[in-house]
């Protein structure tokens, strides 16, 4: 029997996922390249400064897997809340994050 298995890595060469499935392993490492980044955009124009690198990590991948919400909220739409809730894994941490409130 041969199994095939994806092992992705982010650029320090840590093992960040293993899986059978190629598609599911493609989408991770682009989630991980989208996320750093995101990462070297925002530390380049010194956006949170002091923000630990661990903290930077999780945001820009939780920006990175939500992308299509985060462009729906930039042109001014409502994020699909279902296909962020729908994930309940580990990898999705939308329920890590509290909702903005309207203002007035």
């Amino acid at each position: 029997m041969i199994e095939i298995e994806y092992i992705v890595k982010d650029s320090n060469g840590n093992e960040r996922l293993r899986t059978a499935d190629k598609k599911v392993a493609d989408a991770y490492d682009r989630v991980l390249e989208n996320a750093e980044r995101l990462a070297q955009l925002l530390r380049a124009d010194q956006v949170l400064p002091s923000l630990p690198d661990a903290d930077l990590e999780e945001l820009t991948l939780y920006l990175a897997r939500n992308a299509q919400n985060v462009e729906r909220v930039l042109k001014g739409k409502a994020p699909e809340r279902e296909a962020v809730d729908a994930d309940p894994s580990p990898a999705n941490r939308a329920n890590n994050v509290a909702p903005i409130k309207a203002a007035g």
